[in-house]
This record gives C-alpha cells, sequence and structure tokens, in this order.
C-alpha cells in the first residue's frame, strides 16, 4: 500500500512540471458589475423587484417569523401563546428586549437591505443613457419611496438612526446616529421628490407604488414633523383623488354569497384596483409558482390551535376533538397553531353593537362540532352557545389561552377559493413546513396583502386634526368609517389618541405593524402596559424605542453609534 502511494506521488512529482502554465489560468469571461448591470430598462426592472421582494418577505413573515409577529404582539392588540408558563421571547419584555435580541436585529438588517438596494437605483438611475424619460422617472420614484417608507419604520421604531444616501462601493465602520426629526425630513424630501415622479394608481400596474401612496405615506412623516396642515392637505390629496374611494357596496368575486363589504375588502383575488377595489393604495403581490413571491403565513400563527379542543362525547363520555375538516368549519381556511393571540382588549372590549368589522364573517367567535360521530348527539352543535365551552376542564385550560378564542379570518380567506391546485393557490400537505394536520390545506397563503388602503389615510387626517385641535373634523373622519362598518357615530368629545389608537385596531387589525405604530406615538408602554395580560407585566417606559441592535454598535469601530437610554 505505501510502495502504491509512493509511485502515484512520484508520477505526480513527474507530470506537473511538465504543464504548460497557461493551462493553469483562468479566463474571465464575465464580471457583473452596477458599471454593466445596470444600464437597460429591463435591468434596472430587475434591481427594482429586489426591493419589492425585501419588501414583500417582511410583510409575508419571510425574514424569520418570530420576527415578523414581533412587529404584531407584545402591544395591545396581541400576546404570545405559545411562551406562558415561564413567559419567554416578548411575553417577558424587560427580559428579551434588550440589545442583543435578535427582532431589533433582524428588523434593523431587513429595513437597512432595502435602503442599500434602493440607493443603487437611485445612485444610478441617472447615469443610465439607455433609459426613456418616463422609465428613469418610475424607477427612481419608486427606489425613493421605498428609501423613505423604509427609513420612516426605522425612525419610528428606533428613534434616531444613521441617514446613508449613496451607494456603497466598500464597508463603512463610521456611522453616527441622526435625529430622529432629521430622519423623517429625510423621508419628507424622498416623498416630494417621489410624488413628482411617480404615475397615479389608475396608470400603473397592480402591486406598483403610485403618487398616491407617497402622499399616504408623506402625510405620517408630516404629522412626525408635527407638520398638521400640512399633513392633512396630504391626505386630503389622496382622499379627493377620483380614482380612489371606500369600498362601501359588495364586491369581488364572493359578492353574491353571505357576507359584508368588509370581508369582501379580504376575500381571495379581491385586494387590486384592476379587480375594481378603489380602496387599496399599494397592494403586495404574491402568486403561487412564482420564485419570486412567498406565501403569507400570518394565518398559521394566528388562528387557534382548534384541532387540540376536545369534548366528552356524550354517549360514549370519550374525549374527541370538536373540529374535523367538514362543511362546517368553511368560514376557517388554516393550519392554525394558536402562536399569536389577540388580547381581551380587542377581543371584547373595543367593539359596539352592529360593527361589521366584528361580524360572524370578520371575526368567528363560535364552531359547531364536527369531530364526532354524525350520529352523536353532539354533531353539528355549537362549542359556545351551546355550552360545551363552559365545561372545559381545568386540565385543559389551555383552551382558552392556545386552542380556542375567536378566530380572525381577515388573513384566510374562504376555503373554496383554495382547492384546486391549478387554481388560486395553497402550499400542499406534502410541502408543509411544519407538519400536522392541515385544516383545508393551508399553513401558507398565497394571497395579496396591503400595504395601505384608504381607509388609513382617513385615520390619518383624524390624527392630524386631533394634534391641530380640530376634533369635530376629526370625528367627521372617523365615522366615514364607522359609517360603513354600521357602526354607532363618534362624537368631537370622544376624540382622544386612545380613541383613533382603538379605531385603528377596528379597522387595521392584522394589517397595520402594530409596534410601528405604538412606537412612532410613543404610546408602545402605555398601551401594552394597560392592554397585554403578558407583556404588559414587565415593559418599562424606555421600551417606547426599540433598542440599536449590539452588534451594529460593536461592529462599528470608527465612530461612537449611541444605545438607547436605559438599554
Amino acid at each position: 500500500m505505501k510502495k502504491v502511494l509512493i509511485i502515484n506521488l512520484l508520477c505526480i512529482g513527474i507530470i506537473l512540471p511538465g504543464c504548460k502554465k497557461s493551462f493553469l489560468d483562468e479566463t474571465l469571461l464575465a464580471v457583473y458589475t452596477p458599471d454593466n448591470s445596470l444600464q437597460t430598462a429591463t435591468q434596472f426592472q430587475q434591481a427594482t423587484n429586489n426591493v419589492y421582494n425585501g419588501v414583500r418577505n417582511i410583510y409575508m413573515g419571510n425574514i424569520n417569523l418570530d420576527t415578523y409577529f414581533g412587529l404584531y404582539y407584545a402591544t395591545d392588540f396581541a400576546f404570545n401563546a405559545t411562551d406562558y408558563d415561564p413567559a419567554a421571547k416578548l411575553n417577558a419584555y424587560k427580559a428579551t428586549m434588550v440589545p442583543t435580541y435578535f427582532i431589533p436585529q433582524n428588523i434593523w438588517t431587513a429595513y437597512y437591505k432595502i435602503i442599500t438596494n434602493a440607493n443603487l437605483i437611485i445612485s444610478r438611475v441617472p447615469q443610465a443613457t439607455q433609459l426613456a424619460d418616463a422609465d428613469k422617472n418610475s424607477f427612481l420614484g419608486q427606489a425613493l419611496f421605498f428609501r423613505a417608507y423604509s427609513y420612516n419604520v426605522l425612525a419610528n421604531l428606533f428613534g434616531g438612526v444613521p441617514i446613508e444616501l449613496n451607494e456603497l462601493s466598500q464597508p463603512k465602520y463610521d456611522y453616527v446616529r441622526a435625529s430622529r426629526d432629521s430622519v423623517y425630513q429625510q423621508c419628507k424630501k424622498d416623498l416630494l421628490q417621489a410624488i413628482g415622479l411617480l404615475s397615479d394608481i389608475n396608470k400603473v400596474a397592480d402591486g406598483t407604488v403610485n403618487k398616491q401612496i407617497a402622499q399616504h405615506l408623506l402625510t405620517e412623516v408630516l404629522i412626525s414633523l408635527k407638520d398638521y396642515d400640512g399633513a392633512i392637505a396630504m391626505a386630503t390629496n389622496v382622499i379627493s383623488f377620483p380614482g380612489l374611494s371606500l369600498m362601501t357596496n359588495r364586491f369581488g368575486n364572493r359578492a353574491n354569497q353571505p357576507g359584508d363589504v368588509y370581508r369582501d375588502l379580504f376575500e381571495y383575488d379581491n385586494q387590486n384596483y384592476s379587480k375594481g377595489n378603489h380602496e387599496g393604495l399599494l397592494v403586495i403581490q404574491s402568486t403561487l409558482n412564482n420564485s419570486a413571491s412567498v406565501g403569507d403565513q400570518t394565518a398559521w400563527a394566528i388562528v387557534p390551535s382548534l384541532t387540540g379542543v376536545r369534548i366528552a362525547e356524550t354517549t360514549s363520555k370519550t374525549k374527541m376533538p370538536v373540529l374535523f375538516n367538514s362543511k362546517f368549519v368553511d368560514s376557517i381556511s388554516s393550519n392554525g397553531v394558536g402562536w399569536i393571540r389577540p388580547t381581551s382588549h380587542f377581543f371584547y372590549e373595543i367593539w359596539s353593537p352592529g360593527d361589521i368589522r366584528n361580524s360572524s364573517y370578520n371575526i368567528v367567535r363560535d364552531i359547531r362540532i364536527s369531530g364526532v360521530p354524525a350520529t352523536s348527539p353532539d354533531y353539528g352543535k355549537w362549542y359556545v352557545k351551546d355550552g360545551y365551552k363552559a365545561k372545559v376542564l381545568p386540565a385543559d385550560f389551555r383552551d382558552t389561552i392556545r386552542n380556542f378564542y375567536p378566530i380572525i379570518r381577515k388573513t384566510s380567506p374562504s376555503a373554496g377559493d383554495f382547492v384546486a391546485v391549478a387554481g388560486p393557490a395553497i402550499l400542499s400537505n406534502a410541502t408543509n413546513p411544519f407538519g400536522g394536520i392541515l385544516l383545508n390545506g393551508a399553513s401558507r397563503l398565497f394571497l395579496q396583502k396591503y400595504m395601505a388602503r384608504l381607509a388609513e389615510t382617513y385615520l390619518l387626517r383624524a390624527e392630524a386634526y386631533l394634534d391641530k385641535g380640530a376634533t369635530q373634523q376629526a370625528a367627521d373622519d372617523i365615522n366615514v368609517l364607522r359609517n360603513r362598518a354600521h357602526a354607532a357615530p363618534a362624537s368631537a368629545a370622544d376624540m382622544n389618541i386612545d380613541y383613533i389608537l382603538d379605531e385603528r385596531l377596528r379597522e387595521l387589525y392584522l394589517e397595520e405593524f402594530r409596534a410601528v405604530t405604538l412606537t412612532r406615538l410613543g404610546k408602545l408602554y402605555d398601551r401594552t402596559q394597560r392592554y397585554n395580560p403578558k407583556s404588559g407585566l414587565t415593559i418599562e417606559p424606555f421600551h417606547n424605542l426599540w433598542p440599536i441592535p449590539a452588534v451594529e454598535i460593536t461592529q462599528n469601530t470608527g465612530a461612537v453609534l449611541t444605545q438607547n437610554p436605559q438599554y
């Protein structure tokens, strides 16, 4: 064996010196750099698509599930139902929301990646000689919008952050924090420029940044800058645009079936402008078998783990599941695991009689028993109304924490739309990344999601009116939404920021990133402490701003990147 090895090595030693040097030389056939890969409209469209993909990954929960849901829970809206004894994650706010926690780090990284990719487009468009002027305006306007959108989110969550407006060719280690107002001022500058470049919503393809979404975002930025008159004027530009209106009548592919107009806003394929929905300002697109698309995982997390609910069947006294995939569960099209449980404040305290946003078409508060034999006297009975829920045994205490609570259908289009493999779509059982039984086959849904709707523009204008002291005008804007929802009107005397935040809960639950809204207003501590039974026990006032990620501070060796107070 040793002799063979020696002979082989000798052969190699004899052969290699005889090889020509050119045989080992590498010939570089192509190098892709911004100089040669960002020239044509197609190439700029690909770069722009990459920016949209970064935003879509955030909205669909594909940056990291814990990170994504950190934008919703640990607020007045919801808590984490999987961590309760002992509390962990953001249920234990003071212990986990620290500079080394991965949630602020991942959010920081995700939005700065969008900024970096937007900066590349912004810096290269003026040099692109192969672009028509209309294309230059479009690509530049979209990139400016997304840069402003990202900086606005970062400023809302973290306060002042570093501002980088240039294309980077090498790493930088000397960033300092701009003031929060300076970040908002940069957002304002970018958005004003974008508004002058972008086309109206009725002239662009579905899901494309347009003038009205930029004006909507600028409304929020101007509120943060305390320019309330400017915010009112900007919101009015959006509200009065003739191509936009609240949807007040039934519409879309289930308009002839039981439901209401609020439910229609969230049915499959009803979101886009081309489908007749003139309320959505920017709709995040996602389609099956599109490599750039990612399925939305919100329903999987927000719907309770209904398969764990058991009753003692009347005849046999045997414990049996309440739910089975049958004709009784068409209103629930997801494989819920009960990860994110909305608060009692949301479920029980903010609603007035008749509000369709709380109708059984939108929040399901009872289910029919189908997991027992069809011959059982329990079959088809209502779990709550017929008294079964009241008989839950102490050993099943998790029933109301994770297994059963009212079911939000906003992220779960009707099950009938998710049956055909070739039709509107869903990941099949075989590709379910989470395991377990799939109720109606859904764990990730390929559907469209609103970044913003005209309804929020009314809410922002109401906020600006309130800040200005014009409470009647604020109530008038709120009542546009309440009238659509068939809810009792609000009065000028009702108007305060808590009322508007409750109205945002009623109108925008599971649409707005609730943590971003509350940090923007400095209300994360107050509202979470009052209404969240888990996170509220440990949250402190300094949590109104998230911590600057520790790794950003330690790697920034050329300057001091200061931390937020008390972290």
